[in-house]
């Protein structure tokens, strides 16, 4: 790990040795096969613009501080995801992220909440049978880090009835149904993260 960039690299390959027998690294730009690291990353593999606004080395937020926990868990002391998190909890789904083994999830940041208004976040909040299909499509059933992602193109997510969610380009180009990576490759214990800049809505990606 010494050797590993910081948490915010761009998530090249230069890590990685020729001559080394260790099994490939799982970075997201270096792993030359997801199925090999079950889309597990590490904080070397984080890349992104927000990454370097959360808190850094041991403190609550931080990518290192993370891997311990679950999803939902480790979503609460992040400092881009209040309103996620709040979401999260008027809809009765903490434990339910939490338990789920393997799992890759869109996690909109503060800022896209912002945009939906707080009338309507208030509302959805205010009605967990219509918010809990919205946060169930921002969440796969199968972990994937960025290059799983890009080479899969399209996901189906929990909530089956919204149709595929489409990834497009890689790294930090990278797109998911249009929403943009903000911090990527994120490791939980049971989760793979990855921070956006959009709340997606179920159904526009129907074919």
């Amino acid at each position: 790990m010494d050797s590993s960039p910081g948490p915010c690299g761009t998530g090249s390959d230069s890590g990685s040795a020729p001559n080394s027998s260790a099994p490939a690294p799982t970075s997201a730009m270096s792993s030359p096969d997801t199925a090999a690291s079950g889309g597990v990353t590490s904080n070397a593999n984080g890349f992104g613009p927000a990454c370097s606004r959360l808190p850094q080395g041991n403190a609550p937020g931080s990518l290192d501080s993370k891997g311990p926990q679950p999803v939902a868990s480790a979503a609460s002391s992040n400092p881009l995801l209040t309103k996620l998190v709040a979401a999260v909890k008027a809809t009765n789904l903490v434990d339910t992220l939490n338990s789920h083994q393997g799992i890759t999830v869109f996690a909109p940041a503060d800022p896209a909440f912002n945009a939906l208004g707080d009338a309507k976040f208030q509302e959805l909040a205010g009605n967990p049978s219509e918010l809990a299909p919205i946060l169930q499509y921002h969440v796969i059933g199968k972990r994937y880090d960025a290059k799983g992602l890009a080479s899969a193109g399209s996901v189906m997510s929990l909530n089956t009835a919204g149709g595929p969610v489409t990834v497009e380009g890689t790294g930090d180009t990278m797109t998911v149904n249009g929403a943009k990576i903000l911090c990527g490759n994120v490791p939980t214990k049971n989760a793979t993260v990855f921070v956006i800049d959009k709340v997606l809505t179920p159904g526009t990606n129907k074919s």
